[in-house]
């Protein structure tokens, strides 16, 4: 049997976090392990910690003050960072999501500073540079609202289906990690472009019969499908039930959670959902989960005017 994950409750987080300089000390640690790196130029050498700036340190190589949020998605916050680690911990703990209004209710701020620092928590929940391998399920879908249930004023009147919303192709190893992207089309072009890009070379890739996948297979993939223009979803072991369930709770976010969100931000979101199921197919605690975030917050820095531009 797996070892249960071990969670900690909201109470349990205040008394770990219960001021702003908990929350220092934490993700100093997490980040850098007890050793300042500069994050302007990546040094570890020559830096000092002025008495007369607490949490502030100097970097006499390249003459420059930092704190452990500097060049981070909390670059410059003037929110409490007990606020942060709150959200962090929603977005990590949330199997749904947590939507901006709820946030700010929790936190006692305004909407649009929960909605920024939701966004720049998503923007650390971006996926790596690693690549799926083994059985490989890919997949591809659309996410945005129905027609029907639009104000007459948004309604695109264009046609139904996938008529106003984003594409995403996503891929997930058979009972493991998942990566996702939004996409312009699903033309052969692209979907492929995602598979070459995402998975390792020699897996078995397991897809529907869309014709763009058509000529995945030969040297680099042992390429199967099932069809399901024929209403065929499962042929023994080909089946894309694993990344279809992916979309389902994206989609049930969707709906249920945020109700709407712009396309232009569809990619955060996406990342945001697929960061917790890869952390939850790990059977993280609750606190590595977190780690995970703060770990990767570096050099994802995001201005609140690049965000609304």
């Amino acid at each position: 049997m797996k070892p249960k994950a071990d969670t900690i409750s909201i109470v349990e987080l205040l008394r770990r976090f219960p001021d702003d300089q908990s929350c220092i000390d934490w993700l100093e640690q997490v980040r850098w392990k007890g050793e300042p790196v500069c994050p302007h130029c990546g040094g570890v050498e020559n830096i000092t910690k002025p008495s007369s700036k607490p949490n502030t340190y100097w970097h006499k190589d390249c003459k420059k003050h930092f704190t452990v949020t500097t060049k981070t998605v909390m670059h410059a916050t003037k929110t409490p960072l007990q606020n942060w680690i709150v959200a962090i911990y929603d977005v990590v703990t949330a199997r749904k999501g947590v939507s901006a209004m709820q946030l700010s209710k929790e936190l006692g701020v305004q909407y649009r500073t929960a909605w920024y620092m939701l966004h720049r928590v998503r923007e650390a929940c971006s996926s790596g540079d690693f690549k799926l391998d083994r059985i490989v399920e890919v997949d591809e879908t659309y996410i945005g609202g129905k027609e029907r249930n639009k104000h007459n004023n948004k309604k695109t009147k264009a046609g139904r289906g996938a008529v106003g919303k984003q594409a995403v192709i996503g891929a997930r190893t058979r009972g493991g990690s998942v990566k996702a992207k939004a996409i312009r089309t699903t033309d052969g072009e692209t979907l492929k472009g995602f598979v070459h890009g995402n998975v390792e070379p020699g897996s078995t890739v397991f897809t529907d019969d869309h014709r763009g996948y058509h000529g995945l297979g030969g040297v680099l993939y042992n390429h199967e499908s099932v069809k399901h223009s024929a209403k065929e979803y499962v042929n023994g072991m080909i089946h894309t039930n694993g990344i279809e369930s992916v979309w389902a709770i994206i989609k049930r976010g969707y709906t249920g959670t945020y109700h709407h969100f712009s396309m232009k931000h569809c990619q955060r979101y996406v990342d945001e959902f697929t960061f917790r199921l890869n952390q939850g197919n790990c059977e993280r605690d609750t606190i590595d989960r977190m780690e995970a975030v703060a770990g990767a917050m570096g050099g994802k820095r995001i201005p609140y005017r690049e965000l609304v531009a």
